[in-house]
Formats: structure tokens, sequence, C-alpha cells
């Protein structure tokens, strides 16, 4: 193993992995870190993440937003520490082998955000390094330990399944959203209107093959599973290839 030096990490971090030490608790023995973000997720469970902020948590805890501060350092450093929370109830994943595995992983994540809606509204800026979160990532990692992909390959197929649930959950909670106040599109219908033989020959043969009725109305848990597939499809392909 080569030695490396361990950089400090930033603030939100180094007070997950206890580098940091928590504030003082307030007079009322319940004012704590874990009360904090435990109101904050109940808001954000119940109105959306645009609701949770400093002032909101403070006053449905009943302290002042001043002493959330002893805690907390900012939104961004709650966020945080909601997102790790969120992934504290995730499951073990099963399966008989490293795709059966990833295929549990992907399942595990995508159900998680169906009840976390809120965590597809998080800015994204950076991997996921907290505990819990953490915990998640190295279960997909064990799935892939016996086979002989590079441990750089292995966290990059890790990452990519991520993304790819990650966005489609973030576009089936967009369309849930706007389906109150806009019909579903029939993109099969949109296609055989605008896209002509001429300059769009193959999304013209696709539109008019009968294959695409009722493309607006895709079942997310089956568009899910077929990228899904695929997905795993080109990560066999990735280990038949190193072996």
């Amino acid at each position: 193993m080569t030695d490396h030096e361990v950089a400090a990490l930033p603030p939100g971090l180094d007070l997950l992995w206890g580098r940091r030490e928590r504030g003082r608790q307030g007079r009322k023995a319940d004012l704590s870190l874990d009360a904090i973000i435990a109101a904050a997720i109940a808001v954000a469970d119940a109105e959306g993440l645009a609701a949770v902020s400093m002032a909101r948590v403070a006053k449905d805890l009943g302290f002042s937003t001043m002493s959330l501060y002893r805690h907390v350092q900012n939104k961004d450093e709650l966020l945080q520490l909601m997102w790790n929370a969120s992934a504290i109830d995730a499951p073990v994943i099963t399966g008989d082998d490293w795709r059966a595995r990833l295929r549990s992983w992907a399942v595990g994540q995508w159900n998680m955000l169906k009840v976390r809606r809120w965590v597809l509204e998080m800015p994204m800026i950076a991997p996921p390094a907290g505990p819990n979160s953490l915990a998640w990532v190295e279960q997909a990692m064990q799935a892939l330990a016996d086979t002989p992909l590079s441990e750089a390959e292995k966290l990059g197929c890790v990452g990519l399944l991520s993304s790819f649930t990650l966005g489609e959950a973030r576009m089936s909670h967009e369309e849930t959203k706007a389906a109150g106040t806009a019909k579903p599109m029939d993109y099969g219908a949109v296609l055989r209107a605008v896209a002509d033989e001429r300059g769009y020959p193959a999304l013209h043969h696709a539109a008019w093959s009968g294959e695409l009725e009722g493309a607006g109305d895709t079942d997310p848990d089956a568009g899910f599973q077929f990228g899904l597939e695929r997905i795993l499809d080109g990560v066999e392909a990735l280990v038949r290839r190193a072996g």
C-alpha cells in the first residue's frame, strides 16, 4: 500500500467523522445535533427541501435560530448532514454473484429515493463521503471485490450506477411534480409530427414503427430496470475483458 497524505476534512464531513467537536447542548437537553438533523428531515419529508432553513428548523424545535449555530455552521452543512442521515436505513444488498448484488444495490437506492424525494433536490457537487453514505458505497465495492477489475474500474462502475439511478429518479420526480399542471408528453406523437424522413430518417422510422405507442406513459420502474440491465451488461463485458 502506498503512503498518501491524509487530507483535512471540509466542514460538515469533519463533524460527521468526529474530527470536530460537537456543539454544547442548550439549556434544554433536546437541542442536539441529532435533533436538528431529524427536524430538518421531517420538514423536507413533508414539504420538500425548499422549506428547510435554519430559522424553520429552529422554530419547529422551539429554539432561537442562533441556538442552532452552536451545532451547525450554516445551511449547506445542515444539508450535508441530512444527506448522510438519509442513508442510515439503507438495506443490506443480496445476491449470489456480483451482478445480482449490484442489481440489488441499485434497486435499493432507487427505492430509498422514492421515500426521500428531497434528496433529488439537493446539489450534488461532491461524491458521498459521510459515514452512512460511505457504508452504502462500500456494499457496492464489496459486490465487485472478487472481479478482476481494477480499483478505479470498480469505483467507476459504482459511480455510473449511482449517477444513472439518481438521474432516473430525478426525472421521475420532476414528471410527478409536473403531472398536476401539464399532460404527460406523448413522445411518439411528437416525433411523428416533427421528425420528417429526410432530416431525421432514424427517428422518423422509429416514430412510425408502431413500437413507440404510449411512449409518454412509460412506467418509471420499467424504464429504470431496462437501463439498469443495460449498464450491468456493460459491466459484465468489462469484467470478461479484464479476466
